[in-house]
């Protein structure tokens, strides 16, 4: 039943996260990203491919698959975070690398996994995404500030649309 379900989302990502909405949440890692010294990257995919959505493996798993693939866990201080959203399950799930996991808590992450997915709930896409994106940002400035001295931005902070 599951791979039906990705078989016909079409393009949900195109639809929810136009370029405007995607410039927003750029416009805000970006921002949020000279203040701390950790990464932020946010994952959209509206449907799996039929061979992924056929196999039995939890978002959760598809989540770190996309942290490897999207090299989120390759920062100098191992402070990369993934905010990956799967559409066609309404599933969101966050992903933090062992520096941030070391001082922040999972139930944080969770927390911010629920607003998210009551916003999108509410059809507030773009400005769910931008707050997730701004809770990310305020905790690691919180536990990683930036240093003035040396803060590169390591990964891109264009959102991914797989």
């Amino acid at each position: 039943m599951r791979w039906l379900r990705h078989l016909f989302a079409g393009d949900p990502a195109a639809r929810h996260f136009p370029p405007a909405t995607l410039d927003a949440i750029q416009h805000a890692v970006a921002a949020g990203e000279r203040r701390h010294r950790g990464e932020v990257c946010f994952a959209v995919e509206g449907a799996l491919p039929w061979r992924l959505a056929l196999a039995r493996r939890s978002v959760r798993e598809r989540a770190a698959d996309v942290f490897a693939h999207l090299r989120v866990w390759d920062t100098r201080e191992n402070t990369g975070v993934l905010i990956y959203v799967l559409l066609a399950e309404h599933a969101i799930e966050i992903v933090a690398d062992r520096g941030i996991a070391a001082r922040i808590d999972d139930a944080y992450w969770q927390g911010v996994c629920e607003r998210l997915r009551q916003r999108f709930t509410a059809g507030q896409f773009q400005a769910g995404a931008v707050a997730a994106v701004e809770e990310a940002n305020t905790v690691l400035a919180l536990h990683f500030p930036a240093d003035r001295r040396d803060n590169p931005d390591e990964l891109p902070d264009r959102p991914v649309i797989l």
